[in-house]
């Protein structure tokens, strides 16, 4: 079964936030640091360490 990788983040995310309950000031800095992070110019070193 194929899966979007979004579909699967949101699930995961919804399940994390329900089962976790973390604030909601944590969960937006963590969505808006990955997102800039994602565009800056350490995403390829990330990347990279990832793979």
């Amino acid at each position: 079964m194929d899966v979007p990788l979004w579909l699967a983040l949101i699930v995961v995310g919804g399940l994390g936030i329900k089962l976790i309950r973390p604030p909601w000031w944590l969960v937006a800095v963590i969505l808006l640091g990955g997102y800039l992070l994602a565009d800056s110019l350490v995403a390829p070193v990330i990347d990279s360490t990832i793979k």
